[in-house]
């Protein structure tokens, strides 16, 4: 799908992000960028979206341009939704921007059924203040997914969330991938989400950000992996990998 050859960017000011950064992004990918504050993680997940762009190397698209609007979903750190806004209606921003000619009507169908697959059937009319903060990040989720987006960026959307909420959206995550079959890139700072999640796990150096090591996840995701040995494994290899990268500085 992707090819990202040999990235740097550099901020004005001199702090430079990311150095010489190389990864590949196949159809069907769930890929877990994972590393310490301050890495570039999500200035690479920035890259991949075309809201920036690098000062060395480049991004290629196997196409050999880049996706059609509504074909990249961004999820952000927090769920960014209008306050005045009901949650059909914040779902559906994507389309209106997507479809400018579009009636509003024509895209109720896809709006219900965004909401429907992330566990909100019944909350199209609530807005952002009457909702938990796992509803509002569903919401997001929602309207990441109303497009179809052949990719979906994820920067750290669960950080925020008390544990019970984060492992539940976690395991609704798989699920909406497995069904929507596209390629997620997932941004987070917790070897243990990364374990659960991620079918390869990109390890990254503190600044500037660099590509330490790959993990290849052979788990089989559900209800019981995180009481799988193979899961407590696979966080211990991570874990050695991860001080491996942090040393080789």
């Amino acid at each position: 799908m992707l090819t990202v050859s040999a990235v740097g960017r550099r901020f004005p000011g001199g702090i430079e992000a990311l150095r010489d950064v190389s990864l590949r992004l196949e159809p069907g990918d769930f890929v877990a960028l994972l590393g310490p504050s301050g890495c570039g993680k999500s200035t690479l997940l920035r890259l991949i979206a075309g809201l920036d762009h690098p000062d060395a190397g480049a991004l290629r698209w196997d196409e050999g341009h880049e996706p059609a609007p509504g074909e990249i979903g961004f999820v952000f750190q927090d769920a960014t939704l209008l306050p005045w806004a009901t949650a059909a209606e914040n779902v559906v921003l994507p389309l209106r921007l997507r479809l400018r000619h579009a009636a509003s009507g024509e895209s109720l169908p896809a709006v219900h059924a965004a909401l429907q697959r992330v566990g909100l059937a019944g909350f199209e009319n609530a807005r952002p203040r009457q909702l938990s903060g796992g509803m509002r990040m569903r919401v997001s989720i929602a309207r990441a997914l109303v497009t179809q987006p052949r990719l979906l960026l994820m920067d750290e959307p669960f950080a925020a969330l008390d544990e019970f909420t984060r492992h539940r959206l976690q395991a609704d995550l798989l699920a909406l991938w497995q069904a929507a079959a596209c390629t997620v890139v997932f941004v987070t700072h917790s070897i243990y989400e990364a374990a659960f999640l991620a079918r390869r796990i990109v390890l990254m150096t503190p600044r500037p950000g660099r590509i330490g090591r790959e993990i290849a996840s052979t788990l089989h995701p559900g209800p019981e992996t995180r009481l799988d040995p193979a899961y407590a494994a696979l966080v211990a290899q991570i874990s050695k990998a991860m001080e491996a990268a942090l040393a080789e500085r």
